[in-house]
């Protein structure tokens, strides 16, 4: 699905790869808009023995790759968040169930966000950056659980969570980026712009 944004003062087109709108306001605070959004869909199944850091960094890639056939002359910037608990990869919750069994798992334990990007120029070039944020949760009670399950933040995040809402609460520590851990961690994805071509403020 491909959708028409503003231009982007560029030589070059720019296509996010992505129909988050949460990636669309955090590119606006670094003054970007895309000139289209192209929702891939590609299928996000971890592989055997995949670690969260590549898991993260390979469905990036292949998100880019996957815009890319379908705007060719663009510049693509694709993301992918992963939340990791150890070497285990925490899906995106889609049920009530999941995002409780996710919440039980983090809840007064460190865990780690990565988030990565990939960009693509016209000439095939791929370029890739990654973060890696750790974030600590206090211990949660099944009050505090329940009642953030049923407020429905969770509902298609990665480790059944959303720090840019209620579940900051949650969050007794961070080391990193608090935008990685958002869904666009802003100075990777500033840097990988700029040598793209791609105006950044």
């Amino acid at each position: 699905m491909m959708g028409e944004l503003s231009p982007a003062s560029s030589p070059h087109q720019l296509v996010l790869a992505s129909a988050s709108p949460r990636r669309l306001e955090l590119l606006r605070r670094i003054g970007v808009t895309p000139s289209r959004v192209v929702a891939t869909d590609i299928d996000e199944t971890p592989r055997r023995g995949e670690r969260p850091r590549a898991h993260a960094s390979r469905l990036a890639a292949e998100k880019a790759r996957a815009a890319a056939a379908l705007a060719p002359d663009c510049v693509i910037l694709a993301g992918d968040t992963v939340v990791g608990a150890g070497t285990r990869i925490l899906p995106k919750a889609e049920d009530e169930a999941t995002a409780r069994q996710c919440l039980a798992l983090l809840s007064g334990r460190r865990h780690r966000v990565f988030s990565a990007i990939a960009v693509i120029t016209p000439d095939g070039a791929l370029r890739e950056a990654l973060s890696e944020t750790i974030v600590r949760f206090k211990r949660l009670s099944d009050e505090e659980m329940e009642s953030y399950i049923a407020g429905g933040e969770w509902h298609g995040k990665a480790g059944g969570y959303a720090i840019q809402g209620s579940a900051e609460g949650f969050c007794d520590w961070l080391s990193g980026s608090h935008s990685g851990v958002i869904g666009l961690p802003l100075f990777e994805t500033r840097k990988l712009l700029r040598a793209a071509g791609i105006d950044v403020c």
